[in-house]
């Protein structure tokens, strides 16, 4: 399955100039010398750093913050960022790095991450009864109560007898028209909330007729992007690891859907023998950039819709010349120095249009190995075609 890399909460690291210090190790402990292991992966990061002519104050930064990590409920793994004698972000991640990885560098090396976090898209998700619902926004590393939404008062609640004729129909009819508007309240407020939220996945569950009638009056942009669980309640307390399931197996589809939908937009775009403009007109799709020239001169230019990386991408270590600006990147150090940058520096290429991406809003997807994606690793579906 591929899988979309989150970038908002690494736009900090690239607002705060290098070099930079960024470590990838394994933290598991599962074995009786696990302390004695982690000891050595320990020093195999000093080694690697002071190696790499890290200044001292930054490595005992990093130090101080391995090894104070809890023996208990400690991550498969971690990665660290830091600079300037600080540690700027201390990343859990959910699969342990093969060996420990500690590099210096004027960019913070965050393509890994990308494999290695266990991103899922955000996910709205809403639990809906009778009387409203509660909103909750949601991925695999945290959750955030969005608040209520609350419908009318109604007289369904708890045990009632009523007369059997006609006032027997008024009072279901009424009951029903109650539920509708309180239907009409939820879609309502999903739909206000829904740009803000960031959310690329929407979740409604509670029970079928209710979910069914907030989904039928949800707009279409966002019916779309909308599954139904069954296993959900507002009830406190009420047990949600079957939800969980169902709301992780959602979004691994939804994530697969978009990265069959890319890679299909990607092979569109780029076309046969060097005519992918024209095919791209013809079908409305917008252009692709293949290979690290293309991929370049799309993130410059603030291009790239979705940068599609590759795990065992061959062009991700190639050397690009950068600026202090997001969009300065280039190829070739003649042409940064042709577009103002003084001081041209040498970046990794996937870590350098990771910047560029995040500065963007652009979206990434990892695409997994084996999986036929671009050509050395890097490709881009653009937001405009070329002209």
């Amino acid at each position: 399955m591929g899988e979309i890399m989150e970038l908002a909460f690494l736009k900090p690291l690239f607002d705060r100039p290098g070099p930079w210090a960024s470590v990838y190790i394994d933290t598991t402990r599962a074995t009786e010398d696990g302390a004695k292991i982690q000891r050595l992966r320990e020093r195999s990061v000093a080694a690697q750093l002071i190696d790499a002519s890290a200044d001292p104050y930054t490595v005992r930064a990093v130090m101080d913050r391995l090894t104070h990590e809890p023996v208990s409920g400690a991550p498969p793994g971690r990665a660290l960022f830091a600079a300037g004698a600080e540690v700027e972000l201390d990343v859990p991640l959910a699969l342990s790095p093969a060996g420990t990885d500690a590099t210096w560098s004027i960019l913070p090396h965050v393509a890994p991450l990308a494999g290695l976090r266990g991103d899922e898209p955000p996910c709205l998700v809403a639990y809906i009864d009778r009387t409203g619902a509660d909103l909750e926004l949601r991925d695999a590393h945290h959750r955030e109560s969005l608040g209520q939404a609350t419908g009318k008062e109604w007289q369904g609640r708890g045990h009632r007898t009523t007369p059997a004729d006609r006032h027997e129909w008024h009072y279901r009819n009424k009951v029903e028209n109650n539920w509708n508007e309180t239907a009409d309240i939820i879609a309502g407020e999903i739909a206000r909330q829904w740009p803000e939220s960031g959310a690329q996945l929407l979740v409604l569950t509670g029970d079928s007729r209710e979910r069914r009638a907030v989904h039928n009056r949800l707009p279409e942009r966002i019916k779309v992007v909308t599954v139904e669980a069954g296993n959900g309640s507002r009830s406190p307390g009420a047990s949600k690891s079957v939800l969980d399931r169902q709301i992780a197996q959602a979004c691994e589809a939804y994530a697969h859907d978009r990265l069959e939908s890319a890679l299909e937009r990607f092979r569109i775009g780029r076309g046969r023998g060097g005519e992918h403009r024209e095919a791209s007109i013809d079908t409305g799709l917008g252009d692709a950039a293949e290979g690290v020239p293309a991929v370049v001169d799309a993130a410059r230019s603030h291009q790239v819709a979705t940068l599609l990386l590759a795990q065992d991408a061959s062009d991700a270590g190639r050397d690009v010349w950068i600026g202090p600006g997001v969009d300065e990147v280039a190829v070739q150090r003649g042409q940064a120095q042709a577009m103002g940058v003084a001081k041209p520096v040498q970046a990794r290429a996937d870590d350098a249009l990771l910047r560029s991406a995040a500065a963007s809003d652009a979206e990434v997807l990892l695409v997994p190995q084996g999986m036929h994606g671009p050509a050395g690793g890097l490709g881009a579906v653009l937001r405009w075609a070329t002209p």
